[in-house]
């Protein structure tokens, strides 16, 4: 196996993510790093109090999530689930894996999230009622090699022949 598919996550920096007093977290793609194609893992953690990506489903790729340490709360369809270390839980195509997680422990709470990296992809958002739609590159994938990357409301939604000669 050559040597640039093998990586130590102590070599990885840090990704930094925060929006609003609410969502932060800080990851470090093993994945991208490693030059996988198919399948992503990041090591995310998760601070006491606060939140991961906004509440979300994907329509192509399919995620799962595996703790380290910690404990929190997963927000997975209408359910809140507590979560731990050595919990794993897999998260399919579909709303009803709609999911969320919530740092709801005293700890930092880190996991490693594995997902498909099947471009193009939807996403539903279904708190805020919007859509994302990512092609050229899957989600957490290289953000230069996007052809789109659109986010709309759900109201957005036009009839199929609106805007066509008829």
């Amino acid at each position: 196996m050559p040597s640039s598919h093998l990586v130590h996550e102590e070599d990885i920096p840090w990704t930094e993510v925060a929006h609003g007093t609410r969502v932060a977290l800080k990851r470090k793609q093993l994945g991208a790093a490693a030059h996988g194609r198919k399948l992503g893992c990041s090591l995310v953690e998760l601070p006491p109090g606060r939140r991961s990506w906004p509440m979300h489903y994907h329509l192509a790729n399919e995620e799962a999530l595996y703790f380290l340490s910690g404990a929190g709360t997963l927000r997975l369809g209408s359910e809140e689930v507590p979560v731990r270390e050595g919990d794993y839980v897999a998260l399919p195509p579909g709303a009803g894996t709609a999911h969320q997680l919530i740092n709801s422990g005293t700890e930092p709470l880190r996991y490693l999230c594995f997902s498909t990296m099947e471009e193009p992809d939807v996403l539903v958002y279904p708190d805020s009622k919007k859509v994302g739609v990512m092609a050229g590159a899957a989600p957490g994938g290289d953000k230069a090699s996007r052809t789109l990357h659109v986010n709309l409301p759900l109201a957005a939604a036009v009839d199929y022949w609106d805007g066509e000669e008829p």
